[in-house]
């Protein structure tokens, strides 16, 4: 076991600002919207909750790739192979899905500042740009882009959350453990969903990109951590905030998915004017096209990983994993096949198995890392204590109970 002989400084963080920021979507930032609106500061606690269980995952994530120097997919393949079973058909027909939502989420805000462009030019538009931009830039250029972003959305939604001028004791009162009628499964979103996706277990990839290769950076892991899951915490406060104060009580209900921030920004420029509302509509823009950005580097990465395993050839390299057929021939398979649902719309039994077997990845996530971190796999000084087991059991759990819903609500359609 090596020492741990590097300080945090802030100038050194970056891949969990890119993991949490991917994670948060525009349908997060909706989800959230809902629950203020409907329950007002109640679920306050609920959001502080769900950053905390992220940085348990993140941590043990990140915990996994510092201690053994092996990605998350060579953990998998040590518990078994039949976990190539399960994240084959996932990854494949998880992008060819989510390539089309992302890419219809970045294209709302843009469609709604520009009218006169068709909604497609904008959609197929971002996936290109993703595409060329990962293809061509390494990681620091990606960090660097991503941070930007991050800045972007942040500021937009806490600004816009400060101009609302929240009511203090009502926001206390939230902090106490309450779950008013009908908020069993909000609340279980907002724990569960805001910034948790499978981009979690790419945040091994990044750690290894940005050169965190031992134990010495464990610290730093952590720090780097805890910091972008606070951050993602205050933004997802203020989007609480801003359906509290907005929304709650006001009698407006916004569209389901997506397009319910474009309804956000109508309600925004009748109170404060056209350039609120535009501002809102590029941190909107911003959080969306971080998501692109993120799943098109981070599940590229581990894609390239998987075939790597596939094929019994593991690549210990972040730029040479980049360099591969497998990583740009995934990149072409998030943009280009999904255009063709932009064009047809979705079909329903895609989405059906989309959907399950997106809602079961959380929870493989957690169970996998209680096994791996509780193992010999680990080294001693770095398995899982106390504290992160309770922490991976309560994710398990929460994710588990959350994909149950998620797929009797997607049976029952």
């Amino acid at each position: 076991m090596k020492n741990v002989t590097r300080s945090p400084h802030w100038r050194q963080f970056g891949p969990g600002l890119v993991v949490a920021a991917t994670g948060v979507g525009a349908g997060d930032m909706v989800a959230t919207l809902v629950a203020g609106e409907r329950f007002g500061y109640a679920l306050l606690w609920a959001a502080i909750a769900g950053c905390i269980v992220k940085i348990a995952l993140a941590e043990a994530v990140g915990r996994w790739h510092l201690a053994t120097q092996q990605t998350i997919f060579e953990g998998w393949t040590r518990i078994g192979r039949w976990t190539h079973f399960y994240f084959a058909p996932y990854i494949v027909i998880w992008g060819f899905v989510y390539g089309a939502t992302a890419m219809s989420a970045t294209a709302l805000p843009l469609a709604a500042l520009f009218p006169a462009v068709p909604f497609n030019v904008f959609a197929i538009g971002s996936g290109v740009v993703g595409l060329l931009f990962v293809w061509f830039n390494r990681y620091a250029a990606f960090e660097l882009l991503m941070t930007v972003l991050v800045g972007v959305m942040f500021i937009t939604v806490v600004t816009l959350a400060v101009m609302l001028t929240p009511d203090l004791p009502a926001m206390m009162s939230g902090l106490i453990l309450t779950m008013p009628a009908g908020s069993a499964f909000y609340t279980l979103g907002l724990i569960g969903g805001v910034g948790g996706t499978i981009t979690m277990a790419a945040y091994g990839y990044w750690i290894n990109a940005k050169g965190w290769r031992d134990t010495s950076w464990m610290r730093v892991m952590r720090w780097d951590n805890r910091a972008a899951y606070a951050m993602t915490g205050i933004f997802v406060v203020a989007m609480l905030i801003v359906g509290a104060e907005l929304l709650h009580g006001s009698g407006v209900a916004l569209t389901a998915g997506d397009r319910g921030l474009i309804d956000l920004a109508g309600l925004l420029e009748q109170r404060f004017g056209v350039g609120i509302a535009r501002l809102f509509l590029v941190g909107f823009f911003a959080a969306a096209f971080s998501s692109v950005l993120g799943v098109w580097h981070g599940v590229s990465l581990m894609f390239a990983d998987f075939v790597s395993h596939m094929r019994d050839r593991v690549v210990t390299s972040t730029e040479t994993r980049s360099a591969s057929v497998a990583f740009r021939a995934y990149l072409l398979w998030l943009t280009f096949p999904p255009m063709l649902l932009l064009l047809w719309g979705r079909p329903f039994q895609l989405i059906v198995i989309y959907g399950v077997l997106g809602a079961l990845f959380m929870p493989f996530l957690a169970v996998t890392l209680l096994w791996l971190l509780n193992s010999r796999h680990t080294p001693d000084g770095w398995r899982n204590g106390w504290a992160s087991n309770v922490g991976l059991v309560i994710a398990a759990l929460l994710f588990a109970v959350i994909s149950g819903n998620e797929i009797r609500l997607l049976l029952v359609r």
